[in-house]
């Protein structure tokens, strides 16, 4: 975890922007709030696209 809050202090701001910008097009891709997208990357540990979308797919079909 201590690792991962270096990484997270390190990023520039243009690599915050391009997480906030991705976020926004998953958020209203996928129809829910940017606040579940990011538990969803802090949790797989990814921010990669197709990761966040397999876990939202997994939460999906779980309701």
């Amino acid at each position: 975890m201590v690792q991962d809050k270096a990484k997270a202090e390190n990023a520039s701001p243009a690599d915050g922007a391009e997480l906030e910008a991705e976020i926004a097009y998953l958020a209203k891709r996928h129809r829910v709030s940017p606040a579940i997208i990011r538990e969803i990357i802090r949790r797989a540990g990814s921010s990669e696209r197709g990761a966040v979308e397999r876990e939202l797919q997994k939460g999906k079909a779980r309701r």
